[in-house]
């Protein structure tokens, strides 16, 4: 089975304050839901249209089990803390197998 990995992108942060108090809940939401994150930062180096932006990448065994971590109860209150203070762009692709 290939492996699911769930990319973020933050377009804007409006709220730095949210974002904190989203983290402290969220992080323990994606590792409960088997969830690895493999970085998580401003990019070292963009190209070509890239534009720079903090961007978020992580693990699961499964597109289905990053499917499952978004949509649950808990992750879905930490959503719900960071509601307008920030513009994302969130994408759950398959990996190559």
């Amino acid at each position: 089975m290939a492996k699911g990995y769930w990319i973020c992108f933050y377009r804007s942060i409006s709220n730095p304050d949210a974002l904190a108090e989203y983290a402290k809940l969220a992080g323990p939401a994606i590792q409960n839901g088997g969830g690895r994150f493999l970085g998580r930062g401003m990019p070292s180096k963009t190209y070509e249209a890239g534009k720079n932006l903090r961007t978020v990448v992580i693990e699961f065994e499964s597109v289905q089990k990053a499917t499952t971590t978004f949509e649950s109860p808990a992750y879905q209150a930490a959503c719900r803390v960071l509601d307008g203070s920030a513009e994302r762009d969130i994408r759950i692709i398959e990996g190559l197998a």
